[in-house]
């Protein structure tokens, strides 16, 4: 039997050591793989010791070791007594379990899929002491304990809820056994708890992270036909993992338990023995000159080739590789061994020990054996950072990053583990993730930070509330004192995150060529597929990474990314720095960058490549290849079969027997495997799957998948330009930088749509919740300091909750400043601010390319509104967006992109269309925003107000007049309020509310408007119809929605109004306001579309505004109306359906008409039927003396008065209406007291005139108008062939 290349092979029985020198080189060791035999030396030579000259401690022969070595073989594995089942626990998958679980493959990680789902281990105890642990990957609702096999359980009752079960549970803090009581500590991710149950007295106990919680539960029910299983109950998507002890328990056996798997205690004491042969070979080297052993320094240690060394090693390695892919050996073994090189401090470079061990372990073991061992090894490294309790220093954490990185600077092994273990089986992500402390005591918390503070309000725009007073002295001492103790830890967080950016520079590695593709290719291809993973996953928990991982990773792969852009740049000038960095366009259309699913601005790429191939071939010589156009169409056509592959990605599909996931599940086992196996007591349809699950991605044609792309490919070189392929000609010469650079930096702005965005918002609530209990806490002592001294217990118990709240609040801020110091510090600030800046430079390269911008990614223009969102409410107070460099031109550059592209009509997608909208919206809320919408291009800030004035109809229009709203806010009649003065009094609401901050109109686009309106005489018409149109629609829907709620209420029977309806209800009502509002902008802006009868359309405005006002009017002031009982209910939900809103929005409308000489329009309004002088008489506050009469017992009723708001004057102008209706003759008819005889259109002259033949009625002047345009009855659509008049019968 040979080796592979030329020499001796050497059996495992057959080694031999040298008895003689020889003379030629080293050149080499070779493996051999099949049978007995394993290494080869190929040509040994040099100074090689005699059998005499080697010491005992080395001094081996082939029968000596074996004997050693097998001798640990005599250990037997005795069957522990008090136990039974299998030897090696795991989770019974086959018949102990309750629900929809998923199980992974090693079986001991498990995820809840459904309400309440049970499962338990494969092994009992029935007597002795016994432990397990868990490893918590969730907080949420489990319970963790012990129970029989003949517990029952189902979707409602779990572990504990059962006699003779018994449970923990973290989440609510409560012991379970039937009843429940408090019990132990909150839990969080990342926690482990150990199962303790000592069934010789009869308890049952838990601890968490190793400190004990006491015990929970004693005189458990023993005896004949007792023994207990490990079990769990979890609700959906919650998940753990176990360790019965196939792995080293985390923390130390209390006396006398033993862990419910034995220990290989055989394997272990052989393992130790062949470790401590291998540290003796390290330990010393051979004097050449002088022919003996010498101690050396073992850090120092490197293979050097002595013939004598490398057979003793391989003898050595002969027995220990095969040890070596055992999981519980590479953790107690192994990794231990490792850390302890590096536990002699320094930085990892000064240890190469390491990296000389891992060439032995490539040399002398079998391939497969350094696989499973890296695989094994990396896996221990992962679960312990991320199982490690937080201590002052984190120093758990940075030691076995410390090893981590150790690893991976071996280029072999860092490449295996990229192509096959990094993203493929673990979730390696976890090492760039640094969890929050939910127990700040005993993170140290309180010795890092012992002086708190917690700020006061500030405004979302960064700076101080006015309400706010001066810093006492007192204060000032405990925020500087507060503000160090976050700089000490801050100090300790930023060493983790350099080990963890360290990582990702060994993974953007592009030098290390030697042996195949650079690390930096690989990776690109995992990161990749993660991302589409993620994308395509959006519904599916099991599959998606978590988001707070996501924004840790986000910020090291920024980091790692711009020390490789700027070190790129140092040696090549020509380059454009980070600062100026940018994704080109043609990533998005020349197929390079494979962007999945994601959808395009313009809309599908299929749709795009055949809809703009020719602007493709003109714009950017790129020609897209017919077969594969015609491969998309056929796709497209196919939709039976693109069902059939959408379905396949939806998350259920995932559950099906037998069809693995695309990716491990991140919430279930901390670090294997693929959650793929379906657990259900239930049938279910998705057991049978309609078709087998294919890959992710079917219809799309590309052409280079990931996994065909070379670094050729993606760098170019000869002509060919890589990603970079298909160049138009608006984009500049100069290069970038490294093309592999460019689509990490797509992928990190990919990352925060996906998930950052959302985590960094949903992290403001520890900031809420500092606010809110410091307002309690300061309301508390304001009530201490008035409480009377002859009232002890009342003095006593806000005492009480003095101290509750300030325990709280000191809980808080040391929680807050973690937070403010991982996600919120000013660094990270910069990160999301560079990249707002990134994708507002790429979206002006690609909106340069004119049609070929519809090919780029909608999410670039929603990480661009997210981004500054989150600097603008997220950061502050901590840090303020104004301090940020180049502030006020980043906001004018994205205040263009907003003002271009909420209109443009290459993007076609309605969604990205409403959030630019929304936006734009937000944007011209806030004066620092606005004034930078002021500052774009005068071109620009008229093409965005031409837009807005576009008619409202085939588009959404509640925004864009939602915008014209704000733009006008500040300047209409009685519209300086922020927010309504009937609900001043009530609890204010979120100040951080877009439509509660301050007016700040702008004049500067008011203008534009009235130039828009003026000039172009077909833009004013098609604009205000539309507008008119939306308003009679939103105050019929009103009217007809608050009918419906009278009705519910008036009923005997209890009833409830749904409150979807009362939203809609107080939205139709919302938008007839801002409605009218923007009627009133335009007649005080551009007065003469109205009152300008030369214009064509002058007249009809006119009249159609009349009747709307009237009609508004009669339904808002008749005297026991609809309208008015409704408000008068003051139902939840309703509370901004009030006269005044809608009353002065019409009063601001009559003033600017009738201001100065307007004879013309004091006719219109008195000519239109619908017009009553009562309605002008209760603005005016001049209520009707029928009414006075018949309310008069009701002296505390208050009618609404323009006289009693604070707004303009207005008695002049409805002076006129008074008097020009007294000339009309119609002031002497008296007005019906009784709604139902009202015409129901025009709520303003009686019922006159019955239908024929539907029978409805109006008044004559209603179906009159009516007439003259449509034969239609109002209420039925009944044809009507004739109109009788009506006299309600006497006896009515």
């Amino acid at each position: 039997m040979t080796s592979r290349g030329a020499g001796t092979a050497f059996s495992r029985k057959n080694y031999r050591l040298s008895t003689a020198p020889e003379k030629s080189k080293v050149t080499g060791m070779g493996l051999y793989v099949p049978g007995e035999s394993r290494t080869a030396v190929n040509r040994v030579s040099g100074p090689c010791l005699t059998r005499d000259q080697l010491p005992s401690s080395i001094l081996l022969n082939p029968a000596q070791l074996s004997l050693t070595v097998f001798s640990a073989t005599l250990v037997s594995d005795q069957v522990a007594e008090g136990r039974l089942g299998p030897s090696t626990v795991v989770l019974d998958h086959t018949s102990g379990f309750e629900g929809l679980l998923l199980v992974d493959d090693d079986l001991l990680g498990v995820i809840g899929h459904s309400n309440f789902g049970s499962i338990r281990a494969t092994t009992c105890v029935y007597k002795g002491k016994w432990i397990y642990e868990v490893l918590i990957s969730s907080q949420g609702l489990m319970q963790i304990g012990w129970c029989t096999l003949n517990c029952r359980f189902n979707q409602e009752e779990g572990v504990g809820d059962t006699p003779d079960s018994y449970a923990y549970d973290g989440n609510r803090v409560r012991k379970w056994n039937v009843t429940t009581t408090n019990y132990g500590k909150s839990w969080a991710a990342g926690d482990i708890v150990s199962c303790l149950i000592d069934l010789d007295e009869g308890t049952i106990a838990f601890c968490l992270n190793g400190i004990s919680l006491g015990t929970a539960f004693d005189n458990i029910t023993r005896g004949a036909g007792m023994a207990y299983f490990p079990a769990i109950s979890l609700s959906f998507k919650e998940s753990v993992a176990f360790n019965f002890g196939s792995r080293p328990l985390r923390y130390p056996l209390l006396e006398g338990y033993c862990p419910l798997q034995d220990p290989p205690v055989a394997d272990l004491v052989k393992a130790h023995k062949l470790l401590g042969y291998l540290k003796n070979v390290i330990h010393i080297g051979i004097d050449v000159t002088e022919g003996k052993l010498v101690e050396k320094d073992t850090s120092m240690w490197q293979l050097q080739g002595e013939p004598t060394v490398l057979i003793t090693l391989a003898h050595i390695f002969n027995y220990f590789s095969p040890l070596l892919c055992k999981v519980y050996l590479v953790e107690d073994v192994l990794m231990t061994f490792l850390l302890s090189i590096l536990e002699q401090g320094g930085a990892v470079e000064a240890h190469p020990l390491i990296q000389q061990l891992l060439d032995l372990m490539w040399l002398l073991m079998e391939e497969y054996e350094v696989h499973e061992c890296l695989k094994q090894l990396l896996t221990s490294l992962l679960r312990a950072y991320r199982f490690s309790p937080i201590i002052p220093d984190l120093g758990l954490q940075i030691h076995y990053l410390r090893l981590t990185i150790a690893v991976l600077k071996h280029e072999k092994s860092r490449k295996y583990l990229l192509s096959n273990v990094l993203f493929d089986v673990l979730r390696s992500v976890v090492f760039f993730y640094i969890k929050s402390p939910l127990r700040v005591e005993e993170a140290g918390l309180q010795e890092l930070i012992p002086t708190t503070w917690w700020p006061n309000r500030f405004t979302k725009e960064g700076k101080e509330s006015k309400e706010v007073k001066e810093e006492s002295a007192e204060e000032r001492l405990r925020r500087r004192a507060y503000e160090r103790g976050c700089q000490r830890l801050k100090k300790r967080i930023e060493v983790v995150e350099g080990l963890q950016v360290q990582i990702l520079k060994l993974l953007l590695n592009n030098k290390d060529r030697g042996g195949g593709e650079a690390s930096r290719y690989i990776f690109l291809n995992k990161f990749r597929k993660f991302l589409q993973e993620n994308a395509s996953n959006r519904g599916n928990l099991t599959v998606l990474c978590p988001p707070e991982y996501m924004v840790c990773f986000l910020h090291r792969l920024i980091a790692a990314l711009r020390f490789f852009w700027d070190g790129h740049k140092a040696k090549t000038p020509a380059t454009v720095s980070s600062e100026e960095a940018y994704v080109p366009p043609q990533l998005f259309y020349n197929g390079k960058v494979d962007y999945f699913d994601l959808q395009r601005l313009g809309g599908l790429l299929s749709h795009l490549k055949k809809t703009l191939k020719d602007d493709l071939a003109a714009k950017a010589n790129v020609v897209i290849d017919p077969a594969e156009l015609q491969a998309v169409t056929m796709d497209d056509l196919d939709e039976d079969e693109e069902s059939a592959t959408s379905a396949a990605q939806r998350p259920s599909a995932t559950l099906a027997i037998g069809g693995a996931l695309a990716r491990p599940g991140w919430l279930s086992s901390p670090t294997l495997g693929r959650a793929n196996r379906f657990l259900s007591t239930a049938a279910v349809s998705l057991m049978n799957p309609r078709r087998p699950l294919g890959a992710l991605e079917k219809i799309k044609v590309r052409t280079l998948s990931v996994e065909q792309r070379t670094e050729e490919d993606i760098e170019g070189s000869h002509g060919n330009e890589g990603l970079l392929l298909g160049k138009p000609p608006e984009e500049p010469d100069q290069p970038i930088t490294e093309n592999s650079l460019l689509e990490v930096l797509d992928g990190i702005i990919m990352m925060y749509n996906l998930s950052v965005h959302q985590q960094l918002g949903k992290m403001v609530g520890v900031s809420d919740d500092v606010n809110e209990y410091a307002m309690a806490l300061k309301d508390t002592e304001e009530k201490i300091s008035r409480c009377p001294k002859r009232r002890r217990d009342i003095h006593e118990e806000l005492l009480k909750s003095q101290k509750v709240f300030s325990e709280k609040l000191n809980h808080l801020s040391r929680r807050l400043a973690w937070i403010n110091v991982t996600i919120y510090s000013k660094e990270k600030m910069q990160d999301v601010y560079w990249l707002l800046q990134v994708c507002i430079r790429t979206i002006e390269h690609g909106d340069r390319t004119g049609s070929l911008f519809a090919f780029m990614p909608e999410f670039y223009l929603s990480v661009a509104m997210n981004s500054y969102s989150a600097l603008k409410n997220y950061f502050s107070p901590v840090n303020s967006m104004e301090e940020l460099p180049g502030y006020e031109e980043t906001l004018m550059r994205l205040a263009a992109i907003l003002a271009k592209h909420f209109a443009d009509s290459r993007i076609v997608g309605t969604d990205i269309r409403d959030s630019l909208m929304q936006a734009l919206a937000s944007y011209v809320c806030y004066p620092h925003s606005l004034r930078a919408v002021e500052r774009i291009p005068e071109e620009q800030r008229i093409s965005m107000m031409k837009n807005l004035l576009a008619p409202y109809e085939q588009r959404p229009w509640a925004q864009t007049n939602w915008i014209l709203v704000r733009l006008w806010r500040g300047c209409g009649f009685g519209y300086r309020y922020t927010r309504l003065p009937h609900l001043l009094k009530t609890k204010p609401e979120d100040a951080s509310l877009p439509s509660l901050q301050k007016p700040c109109p702008s004049t500067l686009l008011q203008r534009h408007m009235a130039d828009l309106l003026s000039s172009d005489r077909d833009l004013a018409p098609s604009f205000l119809n539309s507008v008119l149109n939306q308003l009679n629609w939103a105050f019929s829907e009103f009217i007809g929605m608050i009918q419906e709620i009278q009705q519910a209420a008036e009923r005997l029977e209890r009833n409830f109004v749904d409150s979807r309806q009362l939203k809609v209800c107080a939205t139709c009502f919302d938008l007839s306001v801002s409605l009218l509002r923007v009627l009133e902008m335009t007649i005080t802006l551009a007065p003469e579309i109205f009152l300008d009868w030369n214009r064509p359309s002058s007249e009809l405005l006119l009249r159609r505004l009349a009747q709307l006002l009237n009609q508004v009017l009669n339904r808002v002031t008749a005297e026991r109306n609809l309208f008015d009982r409704v408000v008068n209910l003051r139902l939840p939900g309703l509370e901004s359906v009030d006269h005044y809103p809608i009353l002065v929005a019409v009063t601001g409308i009559l003033v600017r008409l009738l201001r100065g000489p307007a004879p013309r329009a004091t006719a219109v309004l008195l000519a239109d039927p619908c017009f009553q002088l009562r309605s002008i008489q209760y603005l005016l506050g001049h209520a009707e003396p029928s009414a006075l009469a018949a309310t008069a017992p009701a002296t505390d009723k208050r009618h609404f008065s323009l006289h009693t708001c604070k707004c303009q004057p207005c008695a002049g102008p409805c002076a006129m209406l008074t008097t020009g209706h007294g000339c009309d003759g119609q002031s002497g008819a008296a007005p019906p007291t009784s709604e139902e005889d009202l015409c129901p259109i025009c709520y303003a002259h009686p019922i006159s005139a019955i239908f024929r033949p539907c029978s409805h009625k109006s008044c004559k002047a209603c179906i009159n108008q009516h007439l003259m345009n449509n034969k239609d009855c109002f209420f039925c659509k009944a044809t009507i062939t004739g109109v009788d008049d009506f006299t309600k019968p006497a006896s009515s």
